[in-house]
């Protein structure tokens, strides 16, 4: 990570105290990105946010449904909050997971962070799911909100039904753009960001969630993913009857998620 710059961000830009703006230049390729770092009172557990399809960085702070359930969650719990813009719609692909890399590395050193959880939704739970299968070493347990497992079949799955509805077009061209082409072209980088084909490497605890009708990403998805993790320890799975992709953003759970994730990450 090059030219890191850390500044404070006035408490009138989003209406948090403490909160912190990490700037800096991809060791990859020297993309300029930005992360949000709202670091711990005290303790050394961190929960990493990554933003959905269309949005930024800042969504948690932003949104306002996320920010009234999540928010309070997060830091309720004591935990630092690690919100990166990651390339806006990158979809977790190569250059993507090294700035991650790079900017947990960063909370290491900067705030001694050393345990990790991921919780987001969408293509954050996506990117969840792909990251704890590539670096599982850095992730020590998951919730993923509507999320798919492998974006080679959901890339088709976009392409066949782009007519009726603009933005699964729109999400098939984010993900071509991020992983160098189609899964026709590039297959071998797919394969390797995809949960489902590295289920086996998911051992730390995780909480999926999914609408029964989610017309955004499919419940297929989860439920594929389920069944390669059916022998898992540590694995929560609600579908939501009914539900659509914003269901389980919202869903009430108990005990809570988060709650679930910290006794057993401990």
């Amino acid at each position: 990570m090059q030219n890191l710059v850390m500044d404070g961000v006035s408490a009138g830009t989003y209406g948090m105290s403490g909160l912190l703006r990490l700037s800096y230049h991809s060791q990859s390729d020297g993309h300029h990105d930005w992360a949000l770092v709202q670091p711990p009172k005290d303790g050394k557990t961190w929960l990493v946010c990554l933003h959905g399809h269309g949005s930024h960085g800042d969504q948690l702070y932003t949104r306002p449904d996320i920010r009234a359930k999540w928010l309070p969650e997060f830091l309720g719990r004591g935990l630092g909050v690690l919100t990166p813009n990651l390339r806006d719609n990158a979809w977790m692909g190569p250059a993507a997971v090294q700035d991650l890399d790079d900017l947990l590395d960063t909370i290491r050193a900067e705030f001694g962070g050393e345990t990790f959880l991921f919780a987001s939704g969408s293509m954050g739970g996506t990117g969840n799911l792909i990251y704890a299968a590539l670096r599982p070493q850095n992730v020590a347990g998951v919730i993923a909100r509507g999320a798919a497992c492998d974006l080679a079949s959901y890339y088709a799955w976009c392409r066949e039904r782009e007519s009726e509805k603009v933005i699964l077009g729109q999400i098939a061209d984010a993900i071509a753009a991020n992983y160098g082409g189609t899964p026709e072209a590039n297959p071998g980088v797919y394969r390797a960001h995809s949960a489902l084909h590295h289920a086996a490497r998911l051992t730390m605890p995780i909480f999926l969630a999914h609408g029964a009708e989610d017309a955004t990403i499919p419940v297929s998805q989860a439920r594929v993913l389920v069944g390669q993790l059916s022998d898992h320890p540590n694995l929560v799975y609600l579908e939501i009857p009914d539900g659509n992709h914003d269901s389980p953003l919202h869903l009430q759970t108990a005990p809570h998620a988060l709650d679930w994730l910290l006794a057993r990450s401990a």
